[in-house]
């Protein structure tokens, strides 16, 4: 017979703590943001051992009161938290789990000193056993310390990662309420890893807090993003779309001050970033979303990682339409770290020792080698010299004729591809940001001078970026539909069906005509004219999975789009053409007025840009 029994406190506590702490970092995490919450803008945290044998966060907040302690280590106690609104949650924690969970798995002591306070008071909880307060020397603000994190629960460490990945998460997390809150220093120690020092920087100022957390690549190659809409306000940095990452570890969200990893936010960046960057690339951003509290439930998840809108189609619609604004905003601009890869390309190749060469051989010697005597070559330069006995050393005038054609046809069997078209345009020209055209080489690339530099252009991925653009803004106008002669009828779930049929005017206006055929089955009778011959059945299936994972239909206008920048690859310049002037100078005028003409399609650099000073470098005038 089954018999239904009370857990214990403890045992309560153990199982909530398998909610909450999930590995140290879940602890980083939530002591740190109790810190932030009681106003601390001063927090040191101390690791060893990945976080599993010590973890100190230490703050000059506003600590607490004696009776305040006590309560702190009970479950559910929490001063963050109005009974009377459950969802106006205006801190970071407000469920009061976090010390009574860690206590109850690990060895917890708190030393903590309010400013009414003689002295502070400290208290010690061991695997949910709890020792007597006593008094302590404290400054002010509060020290937490967690020991031999699950020791109380062995089977949790069997689960834990390798003292440097468990630091390495911690760290993550430091990084994210650093960006989040500016004003606040965070300083990160232990044994186990380099130490971090984030100086507190001016409240709201997130590009230089990201040029600490992230660096200078991301804080030089990164757009002020800052919007509004029906209440909603997103701000912070978007990485140009040249700036590509190979995962998302560099996209840093935030929702009313709380790191979250939302998934719709997440689609909507990937959304946003579409005609700038291949799909197996990801972009870096540090995006904040604040609004009204009571317009979304951060309660969703006992980490409180995940986060649901009220009115997810109005943030999703704000994000997307600011980064693809970011990306028209920047224009022809691309990211420095291409310059920089350039120059060190060059500085690598500069400083390679100069090549040998074998000695040509005699023919008098057989083939013994001889020094090579630049004065017997055919192609040496003629001097001119008032006797014979000065012949080889006198300045000369010029090359002979029959020396300097000798000159040439070695010139051109070395470097025949490399030959440069020289141009002659409007001295104007050079203030522009792309420069003056002065020369094609190899038939593909464009070199234009700058006042402060010179400019690389790649023709083909500079005219496909262009016509990829024009071939947008027609589609934008009214995408072109084709009638099928038979109906096509797709048999799915009704929850697929329902989807479809609620998004039927949206699909409509990008030309895919859905109507409902019976339970579990609808019909096509329209598709876009730019798909052609395609699988009708497993577009629309397709549609359907995007609608169930991101709340929105992009997989039709994802391939629309892949066939606009196919069609614009295919009708773009191409390499290998030989341009003239007046068409080098179009193309990089042209450039300078469109939108996101740093990169083409596929999310490649258009141009790389050198200044004069770099160059100098290289030939050592600086």
């Amino acid at each position: 017979m089954t018999v239904i029994r009370q857990l214990s406190p403890v045992t309560i506590n153990r199982i909530a703590a398998g909610e909450v702490i999930e590995r140290p970092a879940s602890v980083a995490k939530e002591l740190v943001e109790n810190a932030i919450d009681a106003g601390a803008d001063r927090i040191e945290i101390v690791t060893a051992g990945g976080g599993k044998t010590l973890l100190r966060v230490t703050d000059n907040g506003s600590g607490m009161r004696a009776e305040d302690l006590e309560l702190a280590i009970e479950r559910h106690c929490t001063s963050k938290l109005d009974e009377t609104d459950l969802l106006d949650i205006r801190t970071l924690g407000f469920r009061g789990e976090a010390l009574p969970s860690i206590g109850s798995v690990a060895e917890l002591r708190i030393e903590t000193r309010h400013a009414a306070e003689a002295h502070g008071w400290a208290l010690t909880v061991s695997g949910g056993d709890r020792g007597d307060i006593e008094p302590v020397g404290l400054s002010g603000g509060t020290r937490v310390e967690v020991r031999n994190l699950f020791f109380a629960t062995p089977a949790r460490l069997k689960f834990l990662k390798t003292e440097r990945a468990e630091a390495g998460a911690i760290t993550d997390v430091i990084k994210r309420l650093a960006l989040a809150h500016p004003s606040v220093r965070f300083t990160l120690a232990g044994s186990d890893r380099s130490p971090l020092d984030y100086a507190a920087v001016g409240e709201g100022d997130f590009r230089a807090r990201a040029l600490q957390v992230m660096g200078k690549d991301f804080a030089e190659n990164s757009i002020d993003i800052d919007v509004s809409r029906e209440g909603v306000r997103l701000s912070g940095l978007a990485g140009l779309g040249t700036l590509q990452k190979a995962n998302a570890l560099n996209q840093f969200l935030f929702v009313n001050g709380r790191p979250v990893r939302d998934k719709l936010l997440m689609g909507a960046i990937r959304a946003g970033y579409s005609d700038v960057m291949a799909r197996d690339r990801f972009p870096a951003v540090v995006l904040f979303v604040d609004l009204d509290p009571h317009e979304v439930d951060v309660n969703v998840h006992p980490t409180k990682a995940d986060v649901r809108f009220r009115d997810p189609g109005l943030v999703r619609g704000l994000l997307v339409g600011a980064l693809r604004r970011a990306h028209q905003d920047a224009g022809h601009q691309t990211a420095s770290t291409h310059s920089s890869a350039t120059l060190d390309v060059l500085t690598e190749m500069a400083a390679r020792p100069a090549p040998t060469y074998a000695a040509r051989p005699s023919p008098s010697y057989g083939s013994r080698p001889m020094a090579f005597d630049w004065r017997t070559a055919p192609e040496r330069p003629i001097y001119e010299a008032p006797d014979e006995t000065a012949r080889d050393f006198a300045p000369a005038s010029g090359f002979a004729e029959a020396a300097q054609a000798s000159f040439d046809v070695v010139r051109e069997a070395v470097s025949a591809d490399a030959r440069a078209g020289l141009a002659d345009v409007a001295a104007e020209a050079l203030s522009r940001p792309l420069g003056a055209p002065r020369a094609q080489i190899h038939e593909t690339y464009i070199v234009a001078q700058t006042e402060t530099g010179l400019v690389i252009v790649d023709q083909h991925a500079a005219h496909e970026r262009l016509v990829y653009e024009r071939l947008k803004a027609e589609m934008a106008k009214g995408v072109e539909t084709q009638m099928l002669l038979i109906p096509e009828i797709v048999d799915m779930a009704e929850e697929d069906v329902d989807r479809l049929l609620e998004r039927a005017g949206e699909l409509s206006e990008i030309g895919l005509m859905v109507e409902s055929f019976g339970p579990g089955a609808v019909a096509i009778r329209e598709i876009p004219a730019l798909l052609g011959k395609t699988d009708v059945s497993a577009l629309l299936r397709d549609l359907a999975d995007d609608l169930a994972e991101w709340d929105q239909a992009t997989r039709l206008r994802e391939k629309l789009d892949h066939i606009a920048a196919t069609m614009a690859c295919h009708g773009s310049v191409r390499a290998g053409r030989r341009l003239r002037v007046e068409e080098m100078d179009a193309l990089l005028r042209e450039m300078e007025a469109t939108p996101a003409s740093g990169q083409c399609n596929h999310g490649r650099p258009t141009f790389v840009e050198l200044k004069l000073s770099d160059i100098e470098r290289l030939f050592g005038r600086r």
